[in-house]
């Protein structure tokens, strides 16, 4: 039911659609008494779409009435939907009911496919209509109507009978982007969720887009969907915040469990900074990650772990050989470990992932092992989007009161100095970097601060080594040159230099 406030506005009644992900793109829900376009390629999704969210809206008292026209037979329709778990045979006949409109399109009588949509909805007061596949009716609709005005008043007597029932509806059809201008059916529609399908390489992506929504604010952009056992998934593109908070930041400082290190940054991590640790293979960046958990849990402070390279019960073991053990924690619930490595994963997918994670631990640290791992899990098209997708999921992180650690692969060049993989070290308030430094014939590990937002912190470039204890941090690298490169000499002696002058 529609009321009017205070101020003698109405108010409009968001519906939940049953999709996961769906109401948050559409800004709150569906619109009551909406009338929808759900358009798109075949194979898209769009079938699977309606009948989701019929089946989560419609009720025995006011059912979900679905009109099929001219495509396949409901029989056939139906065995395949009921292999959805959203498909709930009780509610057929009753809750969710089908009626097929084919005898009155071919006719050619669009009049009598209006008054047949009008005269069931009449008899089944129903809060859902859907029709599918509407091109069919259009495509009937250009034979017998010459003019795209005679087509939209068609429409416009369709809405109006539909909207006037009070049902909110949907019409299902296969349509092109370059079919939009000028087409009567995209302007009377209220909304207009557009579903894509790509293929890149050997992946396959399916995204959707709200073009239109009247009377709410949909979320901009492209969101990645995908066919489950549980019908549509949505992934939205922009992540909010964990949790809503107006705390301001504390002054306060995270210890990494090096003490050495802590040293280093004056203190340790600022809490609620991201943190970014970057080096080649095998210089002890998980082990590193392995300890910065592990000094939260001694705290209490509950911790999320997100690995991309390998399963959890392999990160916790290899987690003992350089020190904590963190079984005792996972038992108890203090610390989850999660593995995303599924074939064509999406950025949006694995952060809401990780999001969904943080929330249900209600972490105060989170761990990504690794950033490198990370992106070479996304399918090709992702890739693209990664650092802005990541850049969306730190600050929505850390704005809600969570200290981000992450690890990322860079290669080892002995002519310059690389803090991070595709330029992705912009996004992070601090950045520790680990390297292999060649002194004397022999092959060092070498540790550095190289940024800190706001903060002071040491710059020296310190040995270390990585035992069944963890890092280790030695001393200063002082009387060298050449650090930076990976080939240190040492500093030639002033009184030597002279006396060979």
């Amino acid at each position: 039911m529609i009321d009017a406030d205070r101020a003698g506005k109405v108010s409009i009644t968001a519906l939940g659609t049953g999709v996961p992900g769906l109401d948050e793109v559409l800004g709150g829900g569906l619109p009551e008494y909406s009338f929808n376009l759900i358009a798109g390629a075949p194979g898209t999704g769009k079938t699977t779409l309606a009948q989701q969210i019929m089946f989560a809206l419609g009720t025995d008292a006011r059912p979900a009435l679905h009109f099929t026209v001219l495509g396949e037979p409901t029989l056939k329709l139906l065995r395949y939907q009921q292999q959805f778990s959203f498909f709930e045979p009780a509610k057929m006949g009753r809750s969710v009911r089908f009626f097929n409109l084919s005898d009155d399109v071919l006719s050619g009588d669009l009049g009598a496919v209006v008054s047949t949509i009008v005269r069931e909805v009449e008899q089944a007061n129903p809060a859902v209509v859907v029709v599918d596949s509407f091109r069919s009716v259009v495509r009937a609709a250009g034979a017998t109507l010459g003019t795209q005005l005679e087509l939209q008043a068609f429409l416009q007597r369709l809405a109006l009978h539909l909207t006037s029932w009070q049902a909110t509806t949907f019409l299902v059809g296969e349509y092109l982007d370059s079919e939009m201008q000028d087409n009567p059916v995209f302007t009377v529609a209220d909304g207009i969720l557009w579903l894509y399908q790509s293929v890149d390489r050997n992946s396959t992506v399916r995204k959707l887009q709200v073009l239109k929504m009247r009377g709410v604010a949909p979320l901009p952009g492209l969101h990645t969907t995908r066919i489950t056992q549980d019908g549509i998934h949505v992934f939205p593109r922009i992540l909010k915040r964990v949790v809503d908070t107006d705390n301001p930041r504390p002054d306060t400082r995270l210890s990494l469990g090096v003490p050495e290190l802590d040293e280093m940054l004056s203190g340790g991590i600022p809490a609620w900074d991201s943190v970014l640790v970057s080096g080649p293979a095998g210089s002890g960046k998980s082990a590193l990650a392995t300890q910065f958990i592990a000094a939260g849990l001694r705290n209490r402070e509950p911790g999320l772990i997100a690995v991309f390279e390998e399963r959890p019960h392999e990160y916790l073991a290899r987690a003992k050989t350089v020190g904590p053990d963190l079984d005792e924690a996972v038992r108890t619930g203090l610390l989850e470990v999660i593995y995303l490595r599924p074939l064509d994963l999406s950025v949006d997918e694995a952060l809401l992932e990780i999001q969904a994670a943080v929330r249900r631990v209600k972490a105060q640290r989170l761990v990504i092992d690794s950033l490198s791992g990370f992106e070479l899990a996304l399918a090709p098209t992702f890739r693209e989007d990664f650092r802005e997708s990541l850049y969306r999921m730190v600050g929505a992180l850390t704005g809600a009161g969570v200290t981000v650690f992450m690890t990322a692969e860079v290669g080892v060049s002995f002519t310059d100095l690389q803090f991070s993989p595709d330029l992705i070290s912009f996004l992070t308030d601090d950045i520790i970097i680990q390297r292999y430094v060649e002194i004397e014939g022999a092959l060092q590990k070498v540790i550095a601060v190289v940024k800190m937002r706001g903060s002071q912190h040491d710059k020296q470039l310190r040995t270390y080594a990585v035992t069944a204890h963890g890092l280790e941090i030695g001393e200063a690298l002082t009387g060298y040159t050449g650090i930076v490169t990976g080939v240190a000499r040492r500093a030639e002696d002033p009184d030597e230099s002279g006396r060979a002058g």
